[in-house]
This record gives structure tokens, sequence and C-alpha cells, in this order.
């Protein structure tokens, strides 16, 4: 168990320059169909790219916590999270006129309902696709090779 610790402690947030790397967390969820894995994706904001629920960190709470709240506020879903990041990926975030470069850790949730009232509901879409699907969806390189190798029977 103490190899789970990292994701299982609270976050103390330091202060940060804008420029600086920023960490954030996500939520990879998915559901198993006819024994075929699906994902779970949603559009963004702004430019409606389909990703996945991610987010700052949180003071005070766990990486697993923030991915978790992630996936709740931004998709609507619930379900068990393994405390074990399946990978890593980067972007560039645009935030008030400026590039910020981005890490996300990615947390797997298996989703076990998806509400129809949750909080940015009015803000986005969610689908389900195949994990050959979701990777062709999605335009981060790392997230497209971490999405068509996830495999839910290594957890």
């Amino acid at each position: 168990m103490s190899s789970l610790k990292p994701f299982l402690a609270p976050l103390d947030m330091g202060d940060n320059s804008k420029r600086d790397l920023r960490t954030q967390f996500g939520a990879l969820c998915y559901r198993v169909v006819g024994g075929k894995t699906q994902i779970l994706l949603i559009t963004s904001r702004t430019r409606k790219r389909w990703i996945l629920p991610k987010g700052w960190p949180m003071d005070g709470e766990s990486p697993t916590h923030a991915a978790e709240t992630e996936a709740w506020e931004e998709a609507g879903a619930k379900g068990k999270i393994k405390p074990v990041c399946i990978g890593i990926y980067g972007y560039r975030k645009q935030f008030d006129g400026e590039e910020m470069p981005c890490m996300v850790a990615i947390f797997p949730l298996k989703v076990k309902s998806l509400a129809s009232d949750f909080p940015e509901r009015d803000e986005r879409r969610r689908k389900w696709f195949s994990l050959a699907k979701a990777a062709k969806k999605v335009d981060e390189p790392e997230l497209r090779h971490l999405i068509s190798r996830f495999d839910p029977s290594t957890l």
C-alpha cells in the first residue's frame, strides 16, 4: 500500500507562476460492455474538442480525489477510481491570452452510473467511444497512445 501513498495523500499547493509547468489530474472514465472496453469523452468548453475530464489540483485533496471530482463535475460520472496513474500527457492550455504548459496525470475510473443532472451539463457533451475511436478523437499524441493501449484487466 505504500506505493499508493503519493496518490492518496492531500496536496499542499505552493505559489506558481503562469509560465511554470502546471499539473492537472484527469480521469479515464471507462466501462466494459459485451467484453469490449468503452471510453467516455467530453467536449472542452470553448473549442468543443473531445477530451478527458481533468482539472487543477485541489488544496488538501489527493490527486485521485481531484480526478474523481472532475469526472463528476464535467461528465456526471460516478464510479470506482483506482489510485494508479496509468499515464501522463502534455498539452498547452490557453489561459488569459497566454499559453500555459500543462502535464496531466491520468487515473482510471470504472463508471458505475452517469447522472443527467451534474454541474457542467450545459457546457459540455459526453459520449461513449470504443478504444480505437476514442483514441482518434483526442488531439494529444500521448493521450491517443494511452487510450489505444488501455486494458482494464491489468488494473
